[in-house]
């Protein structure tokens, strides 16, 4: 059975799996399920149709599964999905989605939130991102897997951040960043260069890292026009997976314009 506290209170129609925890003060609400392993510290807050995966923790003051900030919203049924070995650090909050966004926030695995993190309605977060202390998404938001997000950092509406990428604390993110790219600057952000130190952890070799190296080189400070840039590194790194990566995201349709390198400063993350 779940170990729940006296003084919590858990909704009837609640999914609790057998080996659940949840401490003092907590609420869960009728449409919320708890897989195996989930352990709520104290004081947390799961509303709303939110599922909750394997192992996750939640810290104290943390709110799960609240009506999406959206002033379009008229209280439709739509859901919080969080995926295993999470971890939501003292007050993150996290929206449901809206039915113009699809109705679903989605949180991948193992994924480490810090401190008044804030993730909008409709976001798709992928596996293995952290966000330090009050980074927020806006809505509609795609984050890639490996991302790392600083401090303070905030990602607007609708702009899509490639996998592999790492941005700055402090910084106003207002256009899309390729993966493996760094972005870096207050308001707005710019990208500085590649994410070096990321795909050296995640195993990848000297050769591949130097590929992209030169792949980015080409895209952001060759000759040209972008469009024809472009072009140049298909043709160029036609059979490179990693390259591949970036150029269909550069290739895709988005709503948000793609984050440039400045024409001064730009360098990798080593």
């Amino acid at each position: 059975m779940p170990r729940i506290d006296s003084t919590a209170r858990v909704a009837d129609g609640a999914k609790l799996a057998d080996d659940v925890e949840v401490g003092p003060y907590c609420i869960v609400g009728p449409k919320v399920e708890l897989k195996a392993g989930v352990r709520l510290q104290s004081h947390v807050s799961i509303t709303g149709i939110t599922t909750v995966g394997e192992r996750t923790a939640v810290y104290p003051f943390v709110s799960l599964g609240t009506a999406p900030q959206s002033t379009g919203y008229r209280g439709e049924p739509t859901s919080l999905v969080i995926g295993q070995d999470c971890q939501f650090r003292e007050g993150v909050t996290i929206s449901t989605g809206t039915p113009k966004g699809g109705g679903v926030t989605t949180v991948g695995d193992r994924c480490f939130m810090m401190a008044n993190a804030h993730i909008g309605h409709d976001c798709v977060v992928g596996n293995d991102v952290t966000f330090a202390n009050c980074a927020t998404l806006g809505g509609h938001v795609t984050v890639g897997d490996n991302v790392f997000i600083g401090g303070l950092a905030a990602v607007h509406q609708h702009n899509q951040v490639g996998e592999g990428v790492m941005i700055a604390g402090v910084c106003g993110v207002v256009t899309d960043i390729i993966p493996f790219g760094v972005a870096r600057g207050a308001n707005p952000a710019h990208l500085r260069g590649l994410n070096i130190l990321g795909l050296r952890r995640r195993g990848h070799s000297r050769t591949d890292i130097h590929r992209v190296r030169s792949a980015y080189q080409l895209l952001f400070h060759g000759a040209g026009s972008f469009a024809d840039r472009v072009e140049n590194a298909e043709a160029e790194f036609a059979h490179d997976p990693l390259v591949g990566k970036i150029l269909d995201f550069i290739r895709a349709k988005r709503p948000r314009p793609l984050m440039r390198a400045e024409n001064d400063g730009a360098h990798d993350e080593t």
